[in-house]
């Protein structure tokens, strides 16, 4: 055989040892956040070894007590997949208008989606919104292409949303951060004129024998915005075990900040884990303290 049909050969074979390879599914355990991506046609991003996808309702325009409410505040439907051994499963939340529920919730059932809870986060918001958490099991780019043809019976909008500019100035949310993040003894993250802080429970927790980690919604979540002449509004929920929740109640309402909901989120869930919602409006300084004086009363 001549050099030059030796070095044809070669190419050749190493031209289909790289065809094998690109049409091969990701490795065993790894999670198709490529199929995911095409499915739902977003991107997410891993956290840890949970991809979560984000798909905020920038289409609804919501007030509460006057404040436009920021996507990210109240208004952030999201996805969070995980493998579970041979399969994966997905836990979410979605943000819906009252006249997209049924119709949504109908297409999830027949998708095999599970729903595990529906019910308010505000009070008083105008127009009414409402909120369905959900859990599937199966194959991962399956369950994201079922959850975006559910999601085809509402107006939720499948647009990515810009990339800060590179060598941006860091995020101003148009109120004290600072105060507010020194009160509350914890820090965050700025992202679209809000202040998110989440924290963690300290338990193993699971959900139908599959282990739950904080970016799959099993962490306080307290998000804030800028309400106006100095003041903020903040939103979220704790995730309390049954014996903190009255204390927890007691110290948020001794602070004068409202309750807005009680519920669950899950199904078959070990620890049983109860949410609360609740909605604050005040300066910084005394949001934060107030609701330190709830997150102090958590298990560490």
């Amino acid at each position: 055989m001549s050099f030059s049909r030796k070095l044809l050969w070669v190419a050749v074979a190493f031209s289909a040892v790289a065809l094998v390879h690109a049409q091969q599914p990701p490795a065993a355990g790894a999670l198709n956040t490529a199929g995911i991506d095409q499915a739902l046609g977003l991107s997410g991003q891993m956290m840890g070894d949970v991809y979560r996808v984000g798909m905020p309702r920038t289409d609804l325009s919501v007030t509460v007590h006057g404040i436009a409410i920021k996507p990210g505040l109240a208004l952030g439907s999201w996805a969070a997949f995980r493998r579970a051994g041979a399969r994966a499963v997905v836990h979410g939340d979605l943000v819906l208008a009252e006249s997209e529920l049924d119709p949504v919730i109908s297409k999830l059932e027949d998708a095999g989606i599970q729903i595990t809870a529906v019910h308010n986060h505000l009070l008083g918001e105008t127009p009414r919104v409402m909120y369905v958490h959900y859990w599937g099991e199966g194959e991962e780019a399956v369950l994201a292409r079922n959850l975006r043809t559910a999601l085809s019976a509402s107006k939720t909008p499948f647009t990515a949303a810009p990339a800060p500019a590179a060598g941006a100035a860091p995020a101003d949310p148009g109120f004290d951060a600072d105060a507010l993040q020194k009160a509350l003894g914890k820090t965050g993250t700025v992202r679209g004129g809000v202040l998110a802080v989440s924290v963690p429970r300290p338990e193993k927790i699971s959900m139908m024998g599959v282990d739950l980690t904080p970016a799959m919604g099993m962490a306080t979540a307290l998000n804030f915005q800028a309400a106006g002449n100095g003041k903020v509004a903040g939103t979220g929920d704790f995730v309390m075990i049954d014996s903190e929740v009255n204390p927890v109640v007691k110290a948020l309402r001794a602070h004068n900040i409202g309750i807005t909901s009680l519920h669950n989120h899950m199904l078959h869930g070990t620890p049983v884990l109860y949410f609360m919602h609740f909605w604050a409006e005040d300066t910084p300084q005394n949001v934060g303290a107030g609701l330190k004086a709830a997150l102090d009363l958590l298990a560490k």
